[in-house]
């Protein structure tokens, strides 16, 4: 459905994508993750034919067609980063006017308003829109047509809670008629709950491929409680270790990172210990700490698997 063989796409000197070779197919949710500069927007532009590579090819759609080919282009669709309409406009007027230029029937205007939530706002201006309901319309202009290929950058990015819940059941819907979503997010969250796939860009280049559930398992295991106690943590230090090897303190607070499985047994021998726990905070990995680890390793010498 997607298709990159030996894509590389520079602006001046520097390779935004580097050699990408990535397969995307029909009815897969496939999350592009990185850090700001690795290539993950440029990508999406050359699946949608808005920007040439420099050496491979992009293909889309089944038989494949190079992306830029405009019969290509009418099996996908496309939300950019940041989205802008004329303010004068209402809502409705901005999906009927993208609904003409698709040739698409009166009735979807409707419909992708009522996904996206903004039935109450479609004739407001959208000069009195929030930035989530600039998003929400977005979200609606893309999925006007009920294309093979949606292509979305981050597309939750400004989304509100009512906003969420309408592009959730989008994602859902599209993996059920076996279309593709292909999207980029710095949200872990979105990704977790929708992704059948995680890419992992890094300077350019596909640095690490994850499955849903090995992603939940990466970040539990790299999460991190912090435990502030009524009396200094350095004097309990020792005894935390004994549970808890990796455990250390910044001398408030001890710091244990690991699995959520080891938090209670690290809490009781805090309390064996006769110590008062005061504060208490815990997390899951953090994508940063992620592309550290995957820069780490392609620096090493590959991708991380």
């Amino acid at each position: 459905m997607i298709r990159f063989r030996e894509v590389t796409k520079r602006f001046g000197g520097r390779a935004a994508v580097d050699r990408l070779t990535l397969t995307i197919e029909s009815g897969e949710v496939v999350a592009l993750l990185g850090p700001n500069g690795s290539g993950k927007t440029t990508t999406l532009k050359m699946a949608a034919g808005l920007v040439r590579p420099d050496s491979g090819v992009v293909s889309i759609g089944t038989p494949p067609r190079p992306a830029c080919d405009p019969i290509a282009r009418r099996v996908l669709s496309f939300l950019p980063q940041r989205v802008a309409f004329p303010d004068a406009l209402t809502g409705r007027e901005v999906v009927e006017f993208y609904r003409s230029l698709r040739a698409l029937d009166p009735g979807r205007s409707a419909a992708v308003l009522r996904m996206a939530a903004l039935n109450g706002a479609g004739d407001r201006a959208v000069g009195t829109y929030s930035g989530g309901m600039v998003q929400r319309l977005g979200l609606a202009v893309a999925t006007l047509p009920e294309a093979e290929v949606l292509l979305l950058d981050e597309p939750t990015a400004a989304l509100d809670p009512e906003g969420l819940q309408a592009f959730y059941a989008l994602v859902a819907e599209r993996r059920s008629r076996a279309q593709c979503v292909f999207f980029t997010s710095h949200h872990v969250g979105d990704v977790e709950r929708l992704a059948d796939r995680v890419l992992v860009m890094a300077n350019g280049r596909l640095a690490a491929e994850y499955t849903r559930e090995r992603l939940r398992t990466w970040r539990d295991t790299h999460g991190l409680m912090r435990v502030r106690l009524d009396r200094p943590a350095a004097d309990l230090i020792e005894s935390i270790r004994r549970v808890a090897p990796e455990a250390t303190t910044d001398g408030l607070e001890i710091l244990v990172p690991g699995s959520a499985a080891t938090r209670a047994t690290v809490l009781d021998a805090i309390r064996s210990t006769g110590a008062v726990v005061t504060g208490l905070t815990a997390e899951d990995g953090r994508l940063e700490a992620l592309y550290e680890e995957v820069l780490a390793s392609t620096d090493a010498g590959g991708p991380h698997a």
